[in-house]
């Protein structure tokens, strides 16, 4: 391994891209120590202690939300906007044209994605001062209308900013940059976590440390395995005489990833999830009384760790497949596998190739659904049981960190292999 990182260090090209990543990555860590001015951070750090929904906004912007800094909201509007527009190219027949017609297109997409990032920006900031101010102005203060419209155009631009920064990130080809972004929130509170655990530590709770600590192995080994696993599904192509030249007669296969979804099954349940008691909150004070007891109860029920628990598995479980199913579209690998003259042995060419395609994808769905379904609950399973504080976005978080590495580390060897290459 050090050989590798001694070689890439030589590669001035390589090096000056990854200098200026990390670079990137600082500015972002130095704009998320940035408050608006007029904010009780201690109060909203408080807040935040028990706040769920809050709690997930604060992983997609790196801690930046702890002391609403300019970039609180962090890159999740353009997550928002990418995810709705990743579906809407599924259904929607001239997105899909325009998908498939290379770089340009996709430039066009990334456009359209970065104009619907605006006013998702703006909905979730305006939610978020909202939500903040419903504390009786112990958090932000005296909120006047300009100071309003002022803070909910600065936490917009602070998005678009990190947006900017990401996609400068992308260009340099050595990992993609919004998961860097989150990547870089989620590693740079890990020496916070481990002072509050030195700060806090009571012999008594040794054993919960362990089991938190051997899950979190666990957790890492697991996500490693199921991100690599992929079943490869041969493929022949039949010879093919052109001229006086054969072509054809190869085999390959086709890789079918078990977690084809990646986590964005885990973001849509958790958004899902904690859209009740979103809502609720803005109705806890009403003057009606059957609207605020059905808030105080919604609050309640989605509160309860068993309910929640087994909601939020099933959520996951069923957007994993929700999602593989819009994304993998086996009908037009049949079709292409027929046009090419391939075929999987044994399979007729056709609809028995569809057939056989989306069967053995339900099959490899029902792992990765059971296993991002499981890291998903398992750290809110373990402390119920330890009795200590919730860690909703505990499991999310290692598949985040490990699959960004994965990836990360990927793209830097293939640039490291093209160097190779030209210097052959």
């Amino acid at each position: 391994m050090w050989d590798k990182l001694r070689q890439i260090w030589k590669i001035e090209e390589l090096r000056n891209k990854l200098l200026f990543v990390a670079g990137l990555l600082v500015v972002f860590r130095l704009i998320a120590h940035i408050p608006i001015p007029g904010v009780d951070v201690v109060q909203l750090q408080n807040y935040l202690a028990g706040n769920q929904i809050l709690g997930f906004i604060n992983l997609f912007s790196g801690g930046a939300i702890t002391n609403f800094s300019l970039i609180a909201l962090g890159v999740g509007p353009y997550i928002t906007a990418s995810i709705i527009l990743q579906l809407l190219t599924m259904i929607v027949p001239s997105l899909e044209e325009l998908s498939k017609e290379g770089e340009s297109g996709q430039q066009k997409i990334n456009t359209y994605t970065r104009f619907l990032t605006v006013p998702l920006a703006l909905l979730q900031a305006f939610a978020t001062v909202r939500l903040l101010s419903a504390q009786g102005g112990q958090i932000l203060g005296t909120l006047t209308p300009f100071r309003t419209i002022t803070i909910i155009l600065t936490l917009t631009a602070g998005t678009m900013f990190l947006m900017w920064l990401g996609e400068n990130i992308s260009e340099k080809k050595v990992g993609n940059g919004m998961s860097l972004l989150i990547f870089a929130g989620i590693v740079s509170s890990l020496p916070t976590a481990l002072r509050n655990i030195a700060i806090n530590y009571n012999p008594s709770d040794l054993t919960t440390l362990i089991l938190f600590g051997a899950v979190g192995i666990l957790t890492i080994v697991g996500v490693v395995f199921i991100t690599e696993g992929q079943r490869n599904i041969p493929v022949s192509y039949a010879k093919q005489v052109r001229g006086n030249r054969m072509f054809g007669g190869i085999q390959t296969h086709l890789p079918f990833r078990v977690n084809m979804a990646g986590v964005i099954p885990i973001i849509f349940a958790i958004s899902l999830i904690l859209f009740p008691s979103l809502v609720a909150q803005f109705f806890v004070a009403a003057k009606t009384a059957w609207l605020a007891s059905l808030a105080r109860g919604t609050i309640t029920l989605f509160q309860n760790h068993i309910f929640y628990d087994i909601l939020y598995f099933t959520l996951v479980v069923a957007f994993t497949y929700f999602y593989s199913a819009i994304i993998f579209q086996p009908h037009k690998i049949a079709e292409n596998l027929q046009k090419q003259g391939g075929f999987i042995p044994g399979i007729r060419p056709g609809k028995e190739t569809e057939k056989y395609l989306g069967a053995t994808m339900l099959r490899l769905n029902l792992t990765g659904a059971l296993f991002l379904g499981g890291i998903a609950v398992l750290p809110l399973v373990i402390s119920g049981v330890g009795g200590t504080q919730n860690l909703t976005i505990g499991g999310t978080s290692l598949l985040i960190v490990v699959a960004v590495a994965i990836e990360t580390a990927k793209q830097i060897e293939a640039q490291l292999t093209v160097y190779e290459y030209d210097q052959v």
